[in-house]
């Protein structure tokens, strides 16, 4: 077994079907198949050894496509970016994976340089300059030139045991962590989402969730299992959306909730011949009820389906079928986050480790082919969170009788701002830096447009009064943009328990008093 099958098998019945379409560029699977080999190749040919971390750094577009069977067909190890990060974090992460080779965009070509010269193994850069007819600086290599001249190499075969790639998360106790997955495990939610998502061949799927992280990455994988096409997006915006899924008459889309209200609230909606449509995949939070009403009206016809996991488990690990987004919900299931997927088990766990039964609240376990191999680099950290052959998830829950699993907490205190990840503990870390701050706690608040907002209570030094865009400015230096707090508090102390934690519980509950379901 070995992940690149499915871009073979692809290319093999439907050679001259659509896999990606970006702009006015569309590829077919027997090209895209022709240029990977060929730049595995070219990798091969530059003496890049099986095994070699790859990093990657770049805005969704068809290459990135390439990108993601092109470095497990040369038997190197992926290691996607998120292009948002600060130059800290980009270079803390390529020290981290020991990466030689960056391949990037030629919008982050100044950002390149600069790593170049902060990162002592950093040895070779690939530019996808993409109609850019600038001359690159000394040292840096044109991705189309070695491509259009590499020659065609049969995939490396390697263990499907072996590493596929390192996908960062953000650190909860600091730096962020390197999550090895291996073939194998990204193989089997490939063929479950397949089914899940009910991908079929010819199907589109209008793709604009950043494909540097792993939601994007196991949609477009399954979709290529399927023989599909990807229209692909820059970035999200509703108006684009809606036009592409229109003139590729899509019949897949892939959001996050914040997403579909944004689309659904878009003025171009009630115009858009949505006929096409069949169903959308979202994730990162639970529709709720009133949005859910909102979308049955403004697309009648089309299913939906919740999918859960952690890039931990590759990522997914339950499923909340079409069906249990339809009629009154007697049971309560659309506030969860549906059962286990096929092989995968779920339980809920005591602190020691013991399992909790059905509609007792602890922290969720799960366990199945995509577990992780562990965190690159950092023993302790995956031996705290790999137990047992167990991912102990980090979020509180419970179990019904009927193995659906419901969200009651997030013990990581991490807060989903539009669907990226945010952890209080980088912000804290941040914001703690600045001269006027003398403590501080971060959680995420309620917020109409971004599902949650991150929030920030500081505890300012005497006599200071630092202002939000003061703290917001300097926070910049040291995290990415969307890390940085939208709203702040100014308060004279922070609640602390008797053992001097903060206790967060309290600095959220006035934030979600009336918000159904609070996030504690």
């Amino acid at each position: 077994m070995y992940l690149v099958q499915s871009l073979r098998r692809a290319a093999q019945v439907s050679p001259e079907g659509l896999v990606t379409v970006w702009g006015n560029r569309r590829c077919t699977y027997a090209g895209l198949e022709a240029r990977v080999a060929r730049f595995a190749g070219a990798l091969r040919a530059m003496h890049v050894q099986e095994g070699a971390r790859v990093a990657i750094l770049a805005s969704n577009s068809d290459r990135y496509v390439e990108l993601y069977h092109a470095l497990p067909w040369a038997g190197v190890v992926a290691v996607p970016l998120n292009h948002r990060w600060s130059r800290a974090e980009l270079a803390y992460a390529l020290r981290d994976a020991g990466a030689e080779l960056l391949i990037l965009d030629h919008a982050f070509l100044e950002e390149g340089l600069a790593l170049r010269d902060e990162v002592a193994q950093l040895q070779c850069l690939i530019v996808m300059q993409d109609g850019v007819q600038d001359p690159l600086p000394e040292g840096m290599l044109d991705y189309d030139t070695l491509v259009s001249s590499g020659t065609a190499i049969e995939p490396i075969r390697r263990d499907p045991g072996a590493p596929y790639g390192i996908f960062y998360t953000g650190g909860t106790t600091g730096d962020p962590k390197g999550v090895l997955l291996s073939t194998h495990g990204l193989w089997h939610n490939v063929m479950l989402l397949q089914r899940e998502f009910d991908f079929r061949r010819g199907d589109a799927l209008v793709l604009a969730l950043p494909l540097f992280h792993l939601a994007a990455g196991a949609n477009l994988l399954a979709l290529v299992g399927a023989a599909g096409c990807a229209v692909i997006l820059p970035g999200f915006e509703p108006g684009a959306v809606l036009a592409a899924m229109a003139r590729e008459r899509a019949q897949h889309l892939a959001l996050v909730p914040t997403m579909l209200r944004a689309l659904i609230d878009h003025p171009d909606i009630a115009g858009t011949d949505t006929r096409s449509l069949r169903r959308i995949n979202y994730g990162a939070a639970p529709v709720t009820p009133a949005l859910l009403a909102r979308l049955r009206t403004a697309l009648p016809r089309v299913e939906l389906v919740q999918a859960f996991g952690q890039t931990e488990m590759s990522p997914v690990v339950s499923i909340l079928p079409p069906a249990c987004h339809i009629g009154d919900d007697p049971h309560g299931r659309l506030g969860s986050v549906g059962q286990a997927v096929a092989g995968t088990e779920l339980r809920i766990i005591d602190r020691d480790g013991r399992e909790l039964p059905h509609g007792t609240v602890g922290e969720i376990a799960a366990r199945g082919p995509g577990t992780m191999l562990g965190y690159w680099n950092k023993p302790e950290q995956t031996a705290a969170t790999l137990v047992d052959g167990w991912v102990r998830m980090g979020d509180a829950g419970f179990l019904d009788a009927d193995g659906y699993l419901h969200l009651v907490d997030r013990v990581k205190d991490m807060i989903i701002s539009g669907g990226e990840n945010v952890y209080s503990i980088e912000v804290e870390r941040a914001l703690a830096s600045h001269p006027a701050v003398s403590a501080c706690a971060v959680i995420g608040v309620p917020d109409a447009q971004w599902g949650e907002r991150v929030h920030a209570v500081v505890v300012p030094q005497e006599g200071t009064a630092p202002t939000l865009a003061e703290l917001r400015d300097h926070c910049r230096t040291a995290i990415a943009g969307y890390k940085c707090p939208r709203s702040l508090d100014l308060v004279a102390a922070l609640p602390l328990s008797a053992a001097g934690k903060v206790l967060k519980t309290e600095l959220r509950r006035p934030y979600w008093a009336g918000h159904g379901k609070e996030i504690a």
